[in-house]
């Protein structure tokens, strides 16, 4: 709904993680349907206070009218951006996809580089918070990965830039455990989904991303392929920019043919006529929902995968954001808030005396195991432990579950 149905009712604002910290930010009730209703077509941009927004989302599903608050407040971003000079980080991020592809073909030389002093200096002249360190690149990635396996029902993986140049295993060990569970799975050619350009002002760029994948995308849907993503921010951007804000071309097919790993995971061992075990696992866990996850509206799967495994506490912690949110937190200018939020997310994940936290968000995973020291994990990493350590794990070979555990599953 549009700004014109806003009751100014604040709800909004009691949901919002950066007004708690960030004086200078007025809230997403005055930054998005207050303000909108004086921002006038052909006027320049004034309301700078825009850009402390991160888009968490939290706000849109607080509203009790379904105000587009978040969008609203996305397009005031982008238009403020294009009517101002951008700062060199904004550049630097929008181009996420072709700086992180550079790190992995020259992985050993970049992550020494980054590990020294004198570098992380200089990025923090430029710009770049010193805080969390960035991921580490991995030179054998995705991409350079095996590209098809398995036979069965067919899914096509969109695995996204964190597990493609950062964590491939995590990638590989989707991968495997959505074949021993009876799946084709294809990983296609792919880039960025957009939404580090969209979250630092570049739409154009944002839509051309958009329309590569989707055009990839749709021809396997075509084929009978179902779409699955592992990064919640990754699948918040095909579900509902794709067919959105980004305008791509099959952006509606796209919506009603992707689901979340997890989510997906479990319709696979409810429907599994093996009634294959989930095993058991000794450990307690934090499990951190990403805000992204909750603005996909499809629960928690994961969560309810956690419930069927054995010796596993999970103690699932909802009420806060991180604070990294993509590439929000990695710019200086942000840092003092996502030191905040990063803080106060871990407070209650330390309490917990838990073995590891885990999250679906892969920027919720760097920014949380750096402020709680503690092991951050993908859910796959819990599910395909447990699996791997089930009593039936040696009748089950062939199902391909010890796999999972290999080095380089390429």
């Amino acid at each position: 709904m549009t700004f014109e149905h806003c009751v100014r009712c604040t709800i909004c604002v009691e949901n919002c993680p950066v007004y708690k910290v960030e004086p200078r930010f007025p809230g997403p009730k005055q930054s998005g349907p207050d303000a909108q209703r004086f921002r006038l077509d052909g006027e320049k941009s004034v309301d700078q206070w825009v850009k402390y927004c991160s888009q968490c989302r939290r706000c849109q599903i607080a509203c009790p009218y379904g105000v587009d608050v978040a969008e609203i407040i996305l397009k005031a971003q982008l238009k403020y951006g294009t009517e101002h000079i951008s700062p060199f980080t904004a550049h630097l991020f929008a181009n996420a996809y072709h700086l992180n592809a550079l790190g992995s073909t020259f992985a050993p030389l970049a992550n020494k580089a980054a590990s020294f002093k004198a570098a992380k200096a200089v990025l923090n002249l430029l710009g770049i918070s010193r805080e969390p360190d960035l991921p580490e690149f991995r030179f054998f990635n995705m991409e350079r990965g095996r590209r098809r396996k398995g036979k069965g029902r067919k899914v096509a993986f969109f695995y996204g830039c964190h597990l493609n140049f950062n964590r491939p295993d995590i990638g590989w060990k989707i991968r495997d455990m959505l074949v021993a569970m009876g799946c084709r799975v294809v990983m296609p050619r792919q880039t960025c989904c957009g939404l580090p350009a969209l979250g630092n002002g570049d739409l154009d760029m944002a839509k051309k991303y958009a329309q590569k994948n989707a055009s990839v995308l749709t021809s396997f849907i075509n084929k009978g392929f179902d779409v699955l993503y592992a990064c919640t921010s990754c699948g918040l951007t095909l579900i509902q920019d794709y067919p959105g804000i980004l305008e791509a071309p099959g952006g509606k097919k796209i919506a009603e043919n992707t689901y979340n790993v997890n989510e997906f995971l479990l319709s696979l061992l409810q429907d599994d006529k093996e009634n294959r075990p989930l095993g058991r696992l000794e450990k307690r866990i934090a499990y951190h929902i990403p805000c992204h996850l909750r603005a996909l509206g499809i629960g928690y799967p994961a969560a309810k995968i956690f419930e069927q495994i054995e010796g596993l506490e999970c103690f699932v912690l909802d009420d806060n954001c991180c604070g990294l949110a993509g590439t929000y937190g990695f710019k200086k200018r942000n840092q003092d808030v996502a030191h905040k939020l990063g803080e106060i997310a871990s407070i209650p994940i330390r309490a917990l005396n838990a073995d590891a936290v885990v999250a679906d968000c892969g920027a919720c995973r760097i920014q949380l195991g750096h402020y709680t020291g503690l092991s951050a994990m993908d859910p796959v990493e819990i599910i395909a432990e447990a699996m791997a350590n089930s009593i039936d794990n040696k009748k089950k070979s062939g199902h391909g579950i010890k796999r999972l555990f290999q080095k380089t599953p390429y």
